[in-house]
């Protein structure tokens, strides 16, 4: 057997028994970012979450110590900003939305602005906090409130990059936005329905109907079998059972849409989801109209749909998923879509590196990964401002490096679309996981001193960098990303420049390196400085 096929074996191996002990790593990872600043903790949390702590029993020993520590050890300050407008913080049963985080983050700072999000621009800089929550109402919540965070939160320092993971908390009243503010269990995605293709490969349990091929459903059993059956011709009814009755943890939606209403078939004729007053009900092909209803919290991601992020009254989608359909966390677009880098890229991040990145982390990182496509392959570009959903939007070609992979004019008009288009709604510092489990690469970061390495391992031989799912648009080929736990700065490259790594003050990105050389180690090295 070749060399580099032992290799590729031994390292698969190993990164199956890692992936048994993840979920324990981030359990205990959660709950050591949220330590205080003893530096005697902070030295112990480093050297448990580097795995140096050896077999499993020590890890479950460790993971208990964690815990413990949780009740003795304050949460660590400017961790979490709470961004408010004067009128809802003034309004009494919206107030208490605002409460209610101050209470579950201990030193959250509440920031509040009258006429202007950039209002709050100065105290943010001030905090760079790790989390920032815009509390909303449904009136305030709209497409520009969209963009407009978007903008402010790449501007808590200089880097084109967003300086922190944020989302818009908010609901179809105040009562349901509490509910979401005042859930703390962490979430780990073990079902998933959906209503287009998904790598069920990467998941526990499953079904999804295909949009685009009538009576298509592939389904993926718990002891993991896969099989395609036949389905059937109207799945509305069996799409809202997946989450009334089989509980998704993870709803996928794609295809046609609205601000009131998903329409099923893509390719067919379908049923549809619709709501009104923040409800959510199904209309099949033959008019029938039921209720759905869902009560365990889940996360939704309708990565291909238009205007399903867009809050314009009380009868938007968006809030009856939230009021109705359990939604504790979802994306989505606020314009029509069609380039799709900022929608399906989620799914790269969070379904098919299951378990890596909770799902505000993935929403991040795939954004990480558009501006950097953007402030990259074109030349000026990054800065650009454009009115979200607006149609005279000018492309701009692309620099040598743009047009060695391909991309043109069109593509800088497509990511400058979806760039501040698509919302994050729910509390940015709840934890929602996919199930773990062996990913086509490993990567790991360790830490000594002020020194730094991020190893990549291909785990699928040579197909290791390549889409692990390619239905939709603007698949794969994303930039590996690792989220530093802390700030850094005076960032030095030691080794790993051929990879053309990009590192700011919190993570480091690599480009897809693409062709796997499974002589070579995929390594990148640095020294950089811990802002505290």
């Amino acid at each position: 057997m070749p060399n580099g096929d032992v290799r590729h074996r031994a390292f698969q191996q190993v990164a199956l028994f890692e992936s048994t002990l993840e979920p324990q790593r981030l359990q205990l990872q959660t709950l050591l970012r949220k330590v205080a600043s003893s530096r005697l903790v902070e030295n112990k949390a480093s050297y448990i979450e580097s795995g140096k702590f050896g077999d499993p029993m020590k890890q479950s020993f460790f993971t208990s110590v964690a815990i413990l520590w949780l009740w003795c050890v304050p949460v660590a300050a400017a961790s979490y900003s709470i961004v408010v407008s004067r009128d809802t913080q003034a309004d009494a049963e919206w107030n208490k939305v605002v409460t209610a985080l101050v209470e579950k983050y201990q030193h959250a700072e509440v920031v509040t602005w009258t006429d202007s999000l950039d209002e709050t621009l100065s105290a943010l800089r001030k905090q760079h906090p790790r989390q920032t929550c815009f509390v909303a109402t449904p009136a305030e919540a709209g497409r520009q409130f969209v963009a407009d965070v978007h903008r402010l939160t790449r501007r808590y320092d200089d880097d084109p990059y967003a300086d922190t993971l944020w989302g818009i908390l908010t609901g179809y009243d105040a009562e349901n936005a509490l509910q979401i503010a005042q859930y703390r269990p962490s979430l780990t995605v073990r079902k998933v329905a959906s209503g287009t293709e998904v790598a069920l490969d990467m998941c526990s349990q499953g079904v999804w109907y295909d949009e685009l091929v009538k009576n298509k459903k592939v389904s993926k059993a718990p002891d993991g079998e896969i099989k395609q059956e036949q389905g059937p011709s109207d799945t509305t009814r069996a799409l809202a059972a997946s989450l009334s009755d089989n509980a998704a943890d993870l709803f996928v939606t794609s295809g046609h849409a609205t601000e009131r209403d998903w329409q099923i078939g893509f390719r067919y004729r379908n049923g549809q989801f619709r709501s009104k007053a923040g409800r959510m009900f199904g209309v099949t092909t033959d008019g029938e109209r039921f209720g759905i209803q869902s009560k365990n919290p889940k996360v939704y991601l309708p990565i291909g749909n238009c205007l399903m992020g867009h809050i314009d009254g009380p009868d938007a989608m968006a809030l009856a998923w939230m009021n109705d359909v359990g939604v504790r966390q979802m994306i989505g677009y606020t314009v029509l879509t069609w380039y799709g880098y900022g929608g399906w890229g989620v799914l790269d991040y969070f379904v098919e590196q299951p378990g890596r990145y909770s799902l505000t982390q993935a929403f991040h990182a795939n954004h990480h990964a558009l501006i950097h496509r953007l402030d990259t392959f074109y030349d000026g570009v990054a800065s650009t401002n454009v009115v979200p959903g607006g149609r005279n939007i000018t492309g701009s070609p692309p620099n040598q490096l743009g047009r060695s992979l391909g991309l043109t004019a069109f593509d800088s008009r497509g990511l400058l679309w979806d760039r501040d288009t698509v919302a994050f709604y729910g509390d940015p510092a709840w934890n929602a996981r996919m199930t773990p489990k062996l990913k086509a690469y490993g990567q790991k970061l360790t830490t000594e001193g002020n020194n730094y390495t991020l190893t990549i391992t291909p785990q699928r031989g040579v197909e290791s960098f390549k889409p692990v799912n390619t239905n939709g648009a603007q698949r794969g080929w994303r930039p590996i990303v690792e989220l530093l736990d802390h700030r850094v700065s005076d960032v030095k490259i030691v080794d790993g420049g051929d990879l053309n790594p990009v590192i700011t003050d919190d993570f480091v990105l690599v480009p897809n390196p693409r062709v796997v050389d499974l002589a070579r180690e995929y390594r990148v090295s640095f020294t950089a400085s811990r802002i505290d």
